[in-house]
């Protein structure tokens, strides 16, 4: 399978891209309104433009190794500052950066090719590379099966909403 496929670092030449596979990922799980993806498209494109060369956010794109222009998949990693904290399963205190995994979507006539998986060694293998010993991720139902298989797990995160009255 790998040989049909290149992976390579994304660059902010293929902010485009990702900004569309991002859109394209959320509307894919219906929790994108059709009259919001250009909106979404253009703040992620302007996103990816600034952060890719800033280091904020790393991504890989899938090619066909054919075609090497044509991207069909992608993940990204955007890396931040966080507390330490205690890992009670390492008996340790994990410091430094934190990487938050997004953006891992295929295209449509690409899936169930393992081009997420393939991506995910990637993100692992760099973050591993580079000291990032946590990692978080919000996963779709479609990939739970495949982060877990990874080594993710399931936690207690709870997210605010605001406030039901306004």
């Amino acid at each position: 399978m790998n040989e049909h496929f290149v992976v390579r670092v994304a660059t902010p030449s293929d902010a485009s891209i990702l900004a569309r596979h991002r859109a394209a990922m959320f509307r894919d799980m219906g929790v994108l309104a059709d009259a919001l993806y250009t909106s979404l498209v253009d703040a992620s494109r302007d996103y990816f433009a600034e952060a890719l060369p800033s280091g904020e956010y790393l991504g890989w794109v899938a090619a066909l190794a054919e075609r090497s222009g044509e991207i069909v998949a992608g993940a990204g990693l955007q890396l931040r500052r966080a507390l330490p904290y205690p890992d009670a399963r390492r008996r340790a205190v994990v410091l430094g950066p934190q990487g938050v995994v997004l953006n891992v979507y295929t295209e449509p006539a690409w899936r169930r090719h393992g081009l997420a998986a393939l991506l995910m060694l990637h993100v692992l293998d760099w973050a591993k590379v580079n000291g990032v010993k946590s990692l978080v991720l919000h996963a779709s139902p479609d990939g739970r099966a495949l982060y877990e298989r990874l080594g993710f797990v399931p936690t207690n995160e709870m997210r605010f909403v605001g406030d039901s009255q306004s």
